[in-house]
Order: C-alpha cells, then sequence, then structure tokens
C-alpha cells in the first residue's frame, strides 16, 4: 500500500513514535549493531545475500620486483628537440643524420608515435617494430643495446 503522508507525520507527539516502551528503541542494540558489525553472525543473511565476497583473499598483488617499468620516448619527440639535443652535446651530427643514445637522455625505449623527416640513428635498449621500421624508412638506423 502507497501511503499518501509518510508515517513519521502520524506519529508525531507521540513520545514512543510507534516502539512501545521508549527505553527499548535506545541504543544500536536494539538494530543489532553499528555499521558492518555482526556480518558473519545475527545479520549473516544480509551478507550472504548483498555482500558475499566481503570475506577472504581475492585476486593476486604481483611482486613490485617482479614489474619492469619501462620509460618510453615518442620519435616525435626526437624530431622535435634534435636542435637542442645537439647543441647541448647530448647528440652529434654523422653525415646528414642526428646520432642519439637514448639511455643519456633518461629513456629505455623508442615508441612510432609521431612523424620524422630527419634520418636517425637511434641507440636504446628496446624499440617498437613500427619505430624501427619509421626510422629505417627515412635511411635511419635503430641500435639496439
Amino acid at each position: 500500500m502507497i501511503r499518501s503522508k509518510r508515517k513519521i507525520n502520524k506519529l508525531r507527539g507521540s513520545r514512543s513514535n510507534g516502539g512501545g516502551c521508549t527505553k527499548k528503541r535506545r541504543g544500536a542494540g536494539n538494530k543489532g549493531g553499528r555499521g558492518n558489525a555482526g556480518a558473519s553472525k545475527q545479520h549473516w543473511t544480509w551478507t550472504a545475500k548483498f555482500d558475499p565476497d566481503h570475506y577472504g583473499k581475492h585476486g593476486f598483488k604481483r611482486p613490485q620486483k617482479m614489474i619492469k617499468k619501462t620509460n618510453p620516448v615518442n620519435l616525435s619527440y626526437l624530431e622535435e628537440q634534435a636542435d637542442k639535443l645537439i647543441e647541448s652535446g647530448k647528440a652529434s651530427k654523422d653525415g646528414d643524420s642526428i646520432v642519439i643514445d637514448v639511455t643519456e637522455l633518461g629513456y629505455d625505449k623508442v615508441l612510432a608515435k609521431g612523424k620524422i623527416t630527419k634520418s636517425f640513428i637511434i641507440s636504446a635498449p628496446q624499440f617498437s617494430a613500427s619505430a624501427i621500421e619509421k626510422i629505417e624508412e627515412m635511411g635511419g638506423e635503430a641500435i639496439e643495446l
């Protein structure tokens, strides 16, 4: 049945609000505890129905020493910064190609994002397959360390 008025409005001024003796409705003991108290005891049916994964371990956490973190750099970045790197001495020119050692810049993998217009000789621990393809397409060289 749908009530047109809330039940509490009818009970205003009645002292016990339909709960009988006021002492009986005093604390959280009447509710069976506060919050998640009694989840494995008196509230077990609620737990089983609405929060079945509450207890126990779930999933697997890989040890951090097994996770290898890579620090990648894109070809577009190397293209943009090529002149600055030559000026600062972190890269050099060999004929018409630019020689860059990516490990000196703090990177350990070269990715293929962006277009390149210059010829590069890049040495790095890792390359993506498409990065090698782009470098060699422009007449450059990808040297794996």
